[in-house]
């Protein structure tokens, strides 16, 4: 069985790492299944990929409709006799319709890894309901609802949560120590936040939360840490840093290529998003037993459970996120119980390994003509 999988994005984010891992999965748990990563050239996924053992193929892309990716698309096609192709972004979406147009391209799958609506525009529409698209795998039951909106064949909507590798993590090693590099002692609480500098982090929230922590009256010593790719919302997300006098308080560090690394170092993790699928980074703290605070937003309330496994508030709720830090700081025995009930749960259910088992029954499915 034969796979290609597109990927178009110059970054890298949750769902570059997610491609990384199912193939990897597969490679251990389905030799039977060859993968082939199309990525951009010289983004930061074709670097990743220069250093582990996946094959891939790079491809230019200046723009968004840039036909040498979707020629390269074609060539792959033609001379591996690929079997399937699985799409991991909406702007491979996009180029392998195109390409279809000069080539009888095999059947497709699509995976759906944001909560963000289907836009109500024509183009967008046609892609979203290609013929070929024999399959649409949600992170989340959130995401598939959202999807299933505007998809015409709500048939062919399947929810598949992503995972984390059990041995990837167990060989993670600390990336130094933290609190040195940020010369902080051992008394201070480190909370943390792993996310690209885009809308749907709402990173401002993040760091207003920071804000009420900071400014309340002497107790507990607080920082704050921010890791994630800037952007063009870096300058302002820096300004209001600078305006609040929190240069002290909150470091952003930037794109770290292993920040799983950190994660336990980390005393909470802090998710300020307004939209989600299911971020990986919270499955990795789960694992690495350290707290989850998050905004209950597309998926993540199906991964976290309120005074179970972590705390919830509402999406751009600062007060209430600031509540729920200075609670587990207070209440050490019951962010240990949290962190116990959310190892066994991502050992028990989200996992690369039944990522990868379902994924492939899903290609077969189709494959083998199985509704």
């Amino acid at each position: 069985m034969k796979i290609l999988h597109l990927s178009a994005v110059k970054n890298w984010g949750g769902g570059e790492n997610q491609i990384e891992l199912l193939c990897e999965a597969f490679k251990n748990e389905a030799p039977e299944v060859e993968n082939l990563i199309l990525c951009v050239k010289n983004g930061l996924f074709h670097k990743r990929l220069k250093k582990n053992q996946l094959k891939f193929k790079t491809s230019p892309l200046r723009f968004n409709f840039d036909i040498r990716y979707s020629l390269k698309i074609i060539q792959i096609c033609k001379t591996r006799r690929i079997d399937l192709i699985h799409i991991h972004d909406p702007k491979a979406l996009a180029l392998v319709v195109l390409a279809d147009k000069f080539y009888n391209l095999p059947p497709m799958v699509f995976s759906k890894k944001t909560s963000f609506p289907i836009k109500n525009r024509k183009q967008t529409l046609y892609k979203y309901n290609y013929p070929k698209i024999k399959r649409i795998l949600c992170v989340s039951h959130k995401t598939k609802e959202i999807t299933a909106e505007k998809i015409k064949d709500k048939n062919r909507l399947r929810t598949i949560y992503h995972g984390i590798s059990i041995e990837k993590q167990k060989q993670l090693s600390p990336d130094g120590n933290l609190r040195n590099k940020l010369g902080l002692t051992e008394d201070y609480i480190l909370v943390g936040n792993i996310g690209n500098h885009i809308p749907a982090k709402d990173l401002s929230t993040f760091i207003e939360t920071a804000k009420q922590i900071i400014n309340r009256p002497n107790g507990q010593k607080f920082h704050f840490v921010q890791i994630g790719y800037f952007t063009s919302e870096t300058a302002a997300l820096l300004e209001q840093v600078k305006a609040n006098n929190l240069e002290a308080s909150i470091s952003f560090l930037g794109f770290k290529e292993n920040a799983a690394n950190l994660i336990s170092q980390l005393d909470m993790l802090l998710l300020t998003s307004n939209s989600e699928g299911v971020p990986n980074v919270i499955y990795e703290a789960f694992y690495h037993k350290t707290p989850v605070i998050a905004t209950n937003v597309g998926g993540i309330p199906e991964i976290v459970s309120h005074m179970e496994n972590g705390l919830l508030a509402d999406a751009t709720d600062p007060k209430k996120l600031s509540e729920h830090i200075l609670f587990l700081a207070k209440e050490t025995n019951i962010s240990l119980r949290f962190t116990q009930n959310a190892h066994r749960k991502v050992v028990e259910n989200f996992t690369t390994k039944q990522m990868a088992q379902k994924t492939l029954h899903e290609y077969k499915n189709i494959l083998y003509g199985r509704s």
